[in-house]
């Protein structure tokens, strides 16, 4: 059964003020992103046994986000994304994860702009 199941875990609108951006204005000053997350793997055995030890623990990976998030001051969403798909990778293995981050205070005409990132399990 666990071979031919595809599940995914998400976090949807987790917020976190970090400092990101390329202006030397942006580097001094935190902002909003919004983050969702997709976690691709199967989650037979977490269905199975009920415990949270067999499950990808979103508040785990909503913690770590947002630590990862603080921690690196950069310059592009971009980089944000790769280091925070690079982590879910490592410290959660699913087979693959799609970052998508929304800044939505960087351009007043539109609701969010932002980035999207697919990543996949190395093997």
């Amino acid at each position: 059964m666990t071979g031919n199941s595809t599940d995914t875990v998400f976090v949807k609108g987790l917020k976190v003020d970090a400092v990101i951006g390329v202006y030397e204005w942006e580097q001094q000053i935190t902002q909003p992103l919004i983050f969702d997350i997709e976690m691709v793997g199967c989650q037979y055995q977490a269905s199975q046994t009920d415990n949270i030890q067999d499950a990808i623990n979103y508040k785990s990976v909503s913690e770590r986000v947002a630590e990862v998030s603080i921690a690196n001051k950069v310059a592009l969403l971009e980089r944000l994304a790769q280091l925070v798909a690079e982590m879910i990778l490592a410290e959660f293995t699913p087979e693959k994860v799609t970052v998508t981050i929304h800044k939505p205070t960087a351009i007043k005409q539109a609701d969010s702009v932002g980035v999207k990132i697919t990543r996949f399990q190395q093997n």
